[in-house]
């Protein structure tokens, strides 16, 4: 099965095309499951679009949720289309979160932290004038909250659990015990992580998590699946079959998939 759980739209206001689009090229693709995943609105904010170039307007949530659904129904028996959406984790307002997804017939939800200590984890000045240790520190404060996403029960998937390296590669040679116990405690809830290939298109290069994550990773028996985390439709399944010839040498068995937010495995 060749399929990719991750995608973006041009509604959250930093990605290209339609989802159409998107569905389209996963067809051209061969690909036999797509995952319509755009970023979830600000909900706690009272702005309705809070932050205009990262997120789609809580207004247009319901709408998205229609046109999937639509075009779910409209390349059925050409493609599997799921309705997915990756969400913010924050700790304070998760609750709210879940109770506006529970409202909706999602197959799968996303968790991804990006807002660590209030700050973008991709925000390039966090690592102006920094020392090891700051960033040790930083580096435990990322990977509490992305135990905390898998332990809210809200989330079908971890998404890019060493993201914030993007634009700063260095993240990754600053040692602490904490990335370890992260993945054991993510085995214990029986969670599920993606390999995003979109790590390539920023400084740190390769995939989120790095190959070493995932060795933890399965050894702890945490679960994998795919996504591209594509913002524009020519990367849709990129690198799908690099990922599973790698998953295959560190020893791991099958895809963790989802429909109807029920779990499911595939051989890879």
């Amino acid at each position: 099965m060749k399929f990719d759980f991750h995608t973006h739209h041009e509604r959250c206001g930093h990605a290209e095309a339609t989802i159409e689009d998107y569905i389209q090229a996963a067809i051209k693709n061969d690909l036999q499951m797509i995952g319509i995943s755009d970023h979830s609105p600000f909900f706690a904010s009272e702005e309705d679009r809070a932050k205009p170039r990262i997120a789609m307007a809580k207004s247009e949530f319901s709408s998205y949720v229609e046109e999937v659904l639509n075009l779910k129904e409209k390349y059925s028996g050409k493609i599997d289309v799921l309705l997915g959406v990756e969400s913010d984790f924050f700790r304070e307002h998760y609750s709210l979160y879940k109770s506006i997804y529970d409202q909706y017939p999602f197959d799968y939800i996303i968790g991804s932290v990006h807002y660590s200590n209030e700050v973008n984890i991709f925000d390039k000045k966090r690592w102006e004038n920094v020392t090891e240790e700051d960033v040790r520190k930083e580096k435990e404060h990322y990977y509490q909250l992305i135990v905390e996403s898998a332990e809210s029960g809200v989330f079908d998937i971890l998404g890019h659990i060493d993201a914030m390296k993007g634009f700063y590669p260095d993240f990754t040679n600053v040692h602490t015990p904490e990335v370890e116990k992260a993945l054991k405690r993510l085995g214990e809830v029986d969670a599920t992580i993606e390999v995003n290939t979109s790590g390539k298109h920023k400084d740190c290069g390769g995939w989120y998590p790095a190959n070493d994550m995932l060795e933890m990773a399965h050894h702890y028996g945490v679960g994998v699946t795919f996504g591209s985390d594509a913002h524009w439709p020519d990367r849709v399944g990129e690198e799908f079959e690099e990922v599973r010839a790698t998953l295959k040498e560190i020893g791991f068995k099958n895809w963790t998939i989802f429909k109807e937010r029920k779990k499911q495995l595939v051989e890879l």
